[in-house]
């Protein structure tokens, strides 16, 4: 099973915290560095010093991290044109060379969308579909050739459909818990089904259905990959579980039901569970950002067990 970090700058960090969790990342043999695509903290707290945009934070750490891939759980449709949102995930895969998957999704937080001025649209899921059409069919689009498209929502006339990602195909994540409408998105344009934070029951239901919506439409269900994302709070002891519990504001019994907490061993054997699912990839999302020896910890314990 892989193990990428997955990170919720929202909550309060800045670039500079985000770069040091990043070159952790990388340094210590993760396969990949994720962020959320959130503006505002969700919880108490005052969410200094304020948030990131994602994507302005990945073409940053694509230019100062070389191995690791880099993207989002999840970008919200809501925020940005999907024309412009094919450019911008286009560009930041050449800046990389080629190391950027873009989770879409889409949109749900009505908060952050009144503080800062941003449309909450009712048809957000419809919209989705028209978005991941758009921006698949612009990087598909050959080179020379020009891109159309009458949605409800969007409109594309003669686009010259450029730049073109590094990548010859950008793995696109899709997620979620929706029982019909999710897995058919899944089917018809996910690389990756991504499902978060849920039981390994729930998980192994999910997978199931978006196996079969696949099928349905005649594609190979074992062409994508499944995969989860969960909070982690791993410690030597029961002492140092519950030190990083209370650092995030949580409570160990809690995490040990509806995440990855526990010893090494512990979790470890929580993570084989989800692969019997078909889980073949987890994202550890990670809270407490300055506890770095929280991430070593996992590559030397608990990542050699999974390889």
């Amino acid at each position: 099973m892989d193990l990428r970090i997955f990170t919720e700058p929202q909550q309060g960090a800045s670039y500079d915290t985000l770069l040091a969790v990043a070159k952790a990342t990388e340094d210590l043999g993760f396969d990949a560095f994720f962020r959320s695509d959130h503006y505002l903290r969700m919880g108490a707290g005052d969410g200094l010093p304020g948030p990131t945009d994602a994507w302005v934070t990945l073409a940053g750490l694509a230019r100062e991290t070389s191995r690791i891939r880099l993207g989002t759980l999840m970008t919200a449709a809501t925020f940005r044109l999907p024309g412009v949102l094919a450019i911008q995930v286009a560009q930041v895969d050449q800046m990389s060379g080629g190391r950027v998957e873009l989770g879409l999704g889409s949109g749900w937080f009505e908060e952050e969308h009144r503080a800062y001025g941003i449309p909450f649209p009712k048809e957000k899921f419809s919209r989705l579909e028209e978005q991941l059409a758009i921006v698949t069919g612009l990087w598909a689009t050959e080179p020379g050739k020009s891109f159309s498209y009458e949605g409800e929502f969007y409109q594309l006339v003669d686009s010259p459909a450029l730049p073109k990602p590094a990548q010859a195909k950008v793995p696109v994540v899709i997620g979620g818990h929706g029982a019909t409408r999710t897995p058919r998105l899944a089917a018809r344009y996910a690389d990756e089904f991504n499902i978060p934070f849920a039981s390994i029951e729930t998980s192994e239901r999910q997978f199931g259905r978006v196996r079969a919506a696949a099928e349905e439409i005649g594609r190979d269900a074992g062409e994508l990959v499944y995969s989860n994302a969960l909070v982690a709070c791993v410690g030597r002891d029961d002492a140092e579980v519950a030190r990083r519990a209370a650092a995030i504001g949580r409570e160990v019994s809690e995490l040990k039901e509806n995440g990855l907490a526990g010893t090494p061993a512990e979790v470890t054997d929580k993570l084989g569970r989800y692969a019997e699912t078909g889980s073949t990839r987890c994202y550890l999302q990670i809270l407490d950002l300055t506890d770095l020896d929280h991430l070593e910890l996992i590559a030397a314990q608990i990542q050699p067990q999974l390889s």
